[in-house]
């Protein structure tokens, strides 16, 4: 497994996130967390990141412990939290020179692959493109990592439709091999029917379903991933 979490509990203060929370993630799955807001999606990629310790129980990545990942395993994974991109004011060949260095498995053409697309020159500043625009760069960062698990917290946020669909076709197309695995949250969660292999749905301080996105359409003829997921949790 890419990815295991055993028996997660944890509060903020005296308020439950959540209790026993289990799942893994299989090699080249891709795999959709969806939740109402406050469930505690953005708090699990910050455990699985070794930004927060859980109260009780242990996660690991690509077979290591989470608060003790090492550089190698830390170089194989790929993390987009919300915002997308930082360090605004280099250009286009600065940013992608800067992040470089720190990866070791560095494809600098699956940069540039990606940023052919949005007809910008190599001097465009970040801090002057669209969100979209700067959206596709921080993919296109994302993929030149080469990692092995990327971990994509509310890609879409901001992003107009054509842009959704265009970071959702580039998603597609890079994990086309089934050796790529995908940990993702969305707030559209069109955009994560599209891309998904399989579903968690995650209530306040529980997991409601896990199963395959195929399983649960199948189960549910006629309807949309957001029709169902209303009916499991309530509306918004």
């Amino acid at each position: 497994m890419v990815i295991e979490c055993e028996n997660i509990t944890h509060y903020y203060g005296n308020r439950l996130i959540y209790k026993n929370l289990n799942f893994s993630v299989e090699k080249g799955k891709i795999l959709g967390l969806l939740g109402k807001n406050g469930t505690g999606k953005t708090t699990i990629i910050n455990i699985l990141n070794g930004y927060l310790k859980p109260r009780e129980g242990n996660c690991r990545l690509l077979g290591e412990e989470t608060n003790r990942l090492s550089p190698d395993t830390k170089a194989r994974i790929g993390l987009l939290l919300e915002g997308h991109i930082q360090h605004s004011y280099f250009n286009v060949r600065q940013i992608e020179q800067y992040y470089s260095r720190f990866f070791p498995r560095w494809q600098s053409n699956e940069y540039w692959r990606l940023l052919e697309k949005l007809q910008v020159t190599k001097t465009q500043k970040i801090n002057s493109m669209s969100c979209g625009q700067r959206s596709q760069v921080a993919l296109g960062l994302l993929f030149a990592q080469n990692p092995d698990l990327l971990i994509l917290d509310d890609f879409s946020m901001g992003l107009d439709p054509g842009y959704r669909r265009l970071f959702v076709e580039s998603l597609k197309e890079f994990t086309a091999s089934g050796e790529k695995t995908v940990f993702l949250t969305s707030h559209i969660i069109q955009d994560m029917e599209m891309l998904i292999d399989d579903c968690i749905i995650l209530d306040y301080g529980k997991i409601l379903l896990h199963m395959p996105a195929d399983t649960l359409m199948n189960q549910h003829p006629g309807k949309t991933l957001e029709n169902i997921f209303i009916e499991l949790t309530g509306k918004y």
